[in-house]
């Protein structure tokens, strides 16, 4: 194969991770708002559209591993194919964890709200934002900004940390607000570990340009 053909389809893989990445984001930004409103039609929906999600990371592993049994790619062009195939992995995870949030949804169902929801669009909101920024520093191959990225974690688990100890603090006051509290407690947990998912795709953007493998914000 020419490379100008190879590159045209590492190209190619690439802009799919970005079309993945974005049914990802969509999925995160709507879990929330299903949640705020109490829209157990969108939650539903979200849960749906996973399988969108689901079937974005088969196609991007299969045509991934086409390309590594068909044309033997040099050691970068290996590490681009492989950062796809990871990300997409992380990208799927992410999707699971907006797909728990709308099933949370479905759970509450029509429950009054605990308590008003600020920390926890917050952290999704950062979380999003973090999303956004590691992707943009795989394109561009910018280990420094993927690392000083992976360090805006600890921005998340300040919020979480936050949410946690005051449904606690309701839980103790009253022991009837502890089925409500840890539906709420589930969500700031998938948004946490969405946070962390981002890392993770730091990380692989630091090994896809220098080769060398770092935990990012330890």
């Amino acid at each position: 194969m020419p490379r100008e053909t190879f590159d045209d389809q590492i190209g190619e893989l690439q802009d799919d991770l970005l079309a993945m990445g974005d049914l990802v984001d969509k999925a995160i930004e709507r879990s929330i708002q299903s949640l705020a409103n109490r829209d157990l039609e969108l939650a539903q929906q979200i849960v749906n559209e996973d399988a969108l999600i689901n079937q974005a990371l088969r196609d991007l592993e299969e045509r991934c591993l086409v390309l590594i049994a068909t044309q033997q790619p040099l050691a970068s062009d290996l590490r681009i194919i492989i950062a796809v195939s990871s990300i997409a992995i992380e990208l799927e995870r992410m999707g699971d964890y907006a797909k728990g949030i709308a099933k949370i949804t479905l759970m509450i169902g029509d429950q009054p709200p605990l308590k008003p929801l600020i920390d926890v669009p917050r952290m999704a909101e950062k979380g999003r934002q973090l999303l956004h920024q590691q992707l943009d520093a795989f394109i561009r191959r910018d280990p420094d900004s993927a690392r000083r990225l992976g360090a805006e974690d600890d921005e998340v688990d300040a919020l979480y940390d936050q949410v946690y100890r005051e449904l606690m603090f309701f839980m103790v006051q009253d022991p009837k607000t502890i089925t409500r509290a840890t539906h709420l407690l589930w969500v700031a947990h998938n948004l946490e570990r969405i946070a962390d998912r981002t890392t993770n795709i730091g990380e692989r953007v630091v090994f896809l340009v220098t080769g060398q493998v770092e935990e990012l914000n330890l």
